[in-house]
């Protein structure tokens, strides 16, 4: 696995349950690359990126993600590699019961930070970076859908992660919105972050031009390979947003 990679799949079979959504996938993607995986509903997407973060065992095919071996990642490895990893989910996942900043202050007590005082700073520092700050004592759901989403990419930011890991971050989102967390999702890449993105918003990333790989048929390829080819321009054209 060559230094700047941080993911790399050979021969990899991806499943959603007992089906087999992709097969043959071959994937590699470098440090500080912005990658979107796209595709109909049900192509693998969502199960790609579970994959990636050893929620769905890969069983077929090899894996190395951030340095850890996915096709033999032991379970007492896994809290390991999912600390190097930030996910960002569709459905936010935030606990109800507490307040933002207590819910970014939990997740680094579990992953081994110990010092309350240094804590709270880390919390406040993410969430500076996505322009919450001051949603600190709030609770989620006091919060609309965009809010709660900067609040996840906080979340995902906390270990400073190699990978940022992005299922479908818009698909609960207004339009005017989800454009907002696209571009800070640019600025996080632009910034260094190496961000791997599902999602079927093709007027919105046709706007933010980024390398594309499009599940189609049970295989992962290149947009300009696929056998619909993603004119991005004509998209934004026919949906009235060019």
């Amino acid at each position: 696995m060559d230094n700047n990679e941080v993911i790399r799949l050979e021969g990899a079979e991806i499943y959603q349950e007992e089906n087999m959504v992709l097969q043959d996938v071959n994937l590699q993607v470098m440090q500080g690359e912005f990658v979107y995986i796209i595709g109909r509903v049900g192509t693998g997407k969502s199960s790609l990126i579970k994959t990636l973060n050893a929620e769905i065992p890969l069983t077929v095919g090899s894996g190395v993600v951030a340095g850890y071996h996915l096709h033999n990642l032991k379970r007492r490895d896994i809290p390991m590699l999912r600390r190097k990893l930030g996910v960002i989910f569709q459905d936010f996942r935030l606990l109800s019961d507490r307040t933002v900043g207590a819910n970014l202050e939990f997740v680094l007590k579990a992953t081994g930070w110990k010092k309350d005082k240094v804590i709270t700073e880390r919390a406040i520092e993410m969430l500076t970076m996505v322009g919450m700050e001051r949603y600190f004592h709030k609770m989620p759901h006091q919060l609309s859908g965009g809010e709660q989403q900067r609040v996840v990419i906080a979340r995902a930011l906390l270990n400073d992660p190699l990978v940022l890991l992005a299922d479908e971050p818009t698909g609960n989102l207004d339009p005017e919105t989800s454009e907002q967390i696209l571009s800070l999702l640019m600025k996080l890449n632009q910034e260094g972050k190496t961000i791997v993105m599902a999602t079927h918003d093709y007027p919105l990333i046709g706007r933010h031009k980024a390398r594309t790989l499009v599940c189609e048929k049970y295989c992962l390829v290149d947009a300009s390979k696929a056998s619909g080819q993603i004119d991005f321009d004509e998209l934004l054209a026919s949906s009235g947003l060019a």
